[in-house]
């Protein structure tokens, strides 16, 4: 016969194993074993961890299943469920689904709160921030079991089970269990966006190459609507604005083209908006920013711009050649009609004379200025 003194600590608790058969739980206290037949083991345990993990959990609980639940809370979670854990009121942890767990009833209070996956996968508000911003060792849990989506202020989300696009996401934290399922989200920026169409070569009604360069800003306005329509919106926006702009293009010839580029913005955006507005998306400016002539094809037009201000020029000079002849004309026939008038337009050569003279020398005195210095024969009719 043999007798152990054993001490259990206030904090511990200890299986008690005969011949490695289970025959209780020890709780705190001195006590004498005594062994007059067999072995007497002990297994100690702290209950300030108290997670109980046993490679003989299931077997205690089928056969000493009473014991167990005076000394553990048992948690048995079925296939559709997850367990959130909290230690003293506090989220501590994540249980998996179908998770068996036990917990040593003592000094830390244990409550599970059980999550049905069947509901809506996405995790009540109260609960998410706690998840989403979760640190060691409960990040490792979390991230095992949830998805966390931060959708920015500019933009919504599209969130996606198991293939399907299931609601739009609006600005904010959001988390969703993804246990037993595929969660997916897709962002879609709300701010008008630039689009560049570049480097298009084109020809014209009259066979003329050119290399174009577009703009055009768009926005986004139904993300859930132009998911649905289409595999991919900013390339499909990007085609059609491509396709507007070779139509219009190859219906003009190149003086067309250079005489009405607004009209050409307001056709090719016209034409882009008809087929992207009806998914959702929004065509707010369409515009051609350059028009790249081949090189021979510049030499050509700068000549005829040339040629054109040059014909230009001249008749500008024709013109005013035309009017001060008739200008000429008209102050003959008054002066013809006039003699007063005449005498003054003889009085204003003789001053224009006099400021070029040095010196004057007049002979009959003022008579002889006003009559004889400058003398314009009328011829007789």
């Amino acid at each position: 016969m043999t007798i152990k003194y054993v001490t259990i600590a206030q904090h511990e608790r200890a299986l008690v194993w005969k011949d490695k058969s289970f025959i209780g739980v020890l709780e705190p206290g001195k006590r004498w074993l005594v062994q007059p037949f067999g072995v007497v083991e002990i297994e100690r345990h702290d209950l300030t961890t108290p997670e109980f993990e046993h490679s003989r959990a299931d077997f205690l609980l089928k056969e000493a299943r009473t014991i167990m639940e005076r000394h553990f809370d048992i948690i048995e979670l079925t296939e559709s469920q997850v367990g959130l854990v909290y230690k003293n009121g506090k989220l501590a942890g994540v249980l998996a689904p179908g998770k068996r767990q036990l917990y040593w009833k003592g000094p830390i209070e244990v409550r599970i709160d059980r999550v049905e996956l069947t509901d809506d996968p996405e995790v009540p508000a109260s609960v998410a921030r706690l998840l989403a911003r979760a640190k060691q060792p409960l990040a490792s849990q979390v991230s095992d079991a949830v998805t966390v989506v931060e959708v920015a202020d500019t933009s919504v989300a599209l969130l996606i089970v198991d293939g399907k696009l299931t609601k739009l996401l609006e600005p904010g934290l959001h988390v969703f269990w993804k246990v037993q399922r595929t969660i997916k989200t897709e962002l879609v920026d709300r701010r008008v966006q630039t689009m560049e169409v570049s480097g298009q070569d084109i020809l014209t009604r009259d066979k003329v190459s050119l290399r174009v360069n577009l703009t055009a800003l768009w926005q986004a306005v139904d993300a859930v609507a132009a998911r649905g329509a289409l595999q991919n919106f900013v390339e499909y926006v990007y085609k059609e604005l491509q396709f507007a702009l070779r139509e219009a293009i190859g219906s003009r010839t190149l003086d067309e083209l250079l005489g009405a580029k607004g009209e050409l913005d307001r056709e090719i955006e016209a034409t882009a908006r008809g087929k992207i507005e009806q998914h959702g998306i929004r065509l707010a400016s369409v515009g051609i920013k350059d028009v790249i002539l081949p090189g021979e094809m510049k030499e050509i037009l700068n000549r005829v711009v040339e040629a054109e201000k040059v014909a230009q020029a001249n008749l500008i000079k024709r013109r005013e050649e035309t009017a001060a002849t008739r200008s000429l004309l008209n102050t003959a026939r008054l002066m013809d009609e006039n003699p007063t008038l005449l005498r003054l337009k003889e009085l204003e050569t003789l001053e224009k004379v006099t400021e070029k003279v040095d010196k004057l020398t007049v002979f009959g005195g003022l008579d002889g200025v006003l009559k004889d210095v400058v003398r314009i024969q009328v011829p007789v009719s």
